[in-house]
């Protein structure tokens, strides 16, 4: 089986550099990853690097906390999408969820969407954050507000994606849907008992050792 389509080849640390996206960028085109994920100020390096290629070039939003205002993700939306971001992976204001907000949640969503149009939105729900309820919710927001994928993870929070939040969120979004998992994924067995549960993408940096048939160590 060939993961390299199901593969978002990530690379959101605070200290990247502008040659380590390039390095990233070069890694997809010869591994044919699905696309690059990076943080928006890189967007415009990233389809510079792969311009002539067929990958993607997907951007975070309000990464990695969710917290901003709604204006600044909005904002944030449209010029990585002017600088060339093919997808946006937005994260969700946990703190609003959790609270109990959830028409301002689902409103932030739906206006993330309505700036993305056709290009595909991902919402990441910081499932460690989330009581199975809590998630639960966060999917069916997720649905109501239009978005295309829901996503475990950021990486940078408590935990990353594991077997039974996915299977609850497959459950959740009920083929409305399509699921990301992110955070942890390291080898090709990992990945392979995700896909069989039905993910469709995968957020790893370790997308090398993944296809290689190695053991990677970082998100």
């Amino acid at each position: 089986m060939k993961l390299n389509k199901f593969i978002d080849h990530t690379l959101l640390k605070a200290n990247a550099t502008i040659s380590e996206i390039e390095t990233l960028c070069k890694e997809a085109v010869t591994y044919d990853f699905f696309s690059v994920c990076v943080n928006s100020a890189f967007v415009p390096y990233a389809k510079d690097f792969l311009k002539g290629t067929d990958i993607n070039v997907c951007s975070v939003v309000g990464f990695p906390l969710g917290a901003m205002s709604l204006k600044s993700k909005v904002f944030e939306t449209e010029q990585a999408l002017a600088d060339g971001a093919n997808e946006i992976d937005m994260v969700i204001n946990v703190g609003l969820l959790k609270s109990g907000e959830v028409d301002k949640v689902r409103e932030e969503i739906a206006q993330i969407k309505k700036a993305c149009g056709n290009n595909v939105l991902k919402v990441i729900l910081e499932t460690c954050y989330l009581t199975d309820e809590e998630k639960k919710l966060a999917c069916k927001l997720s649905v109501e507000a239009g978005a295309d994928f829901v996503k475990t993870s950021t990486g940078f929070g408590t935990g990353g994606a594991t077997l039974s939040d996915v299977q609850l969120m497959k459950e959740a979004v009920k083929g409305k849907a399509k699921i990301k998992a992110s955070g942890g994924v390291r080898d090709f067995q990992t990945a392979k008992q995700y896909i069989d549960l039905g993910v469709e993408r995968i957020g790893t940096s370790n997308g090398i050792a993944i296809v290689t048939g190695g053991k990677g160590e970082g998100y």
